[in-house]
């Protein structure tokens, strides 16, 4: 949830976001509806095109669990 509201208050379609993320649309598809798991490294490059710190997208993925 907060990968795509992010991405949304970006102005950034799936596709323009997984391009900016290096990873496949589907991919981006399953990770915002929590269908998959992410290792650190994609983490990483998400909260890169997302333009934030990987810390800082962790604490906002934090806050939407709780």
């Amino acid at each position: 949830m907060a990968i795509r509201r992010k991405r949304h208050k970006l102005n950034l379609s799936q596709e323009d976001f997984a391009d900016k993320a290096n990873i496949h649309r589907t991919y981006v598809s399953s990770i915002e509806l929590g269908k998959v798991d992410i290792s650190v490294a994609i983490a990483y490059k998400i909260a890169f095109a997302l333009k934030m710190s990987l810390s800082r997208l962790i604490r906002e993925v934090e806050k939407n669990l709780q």
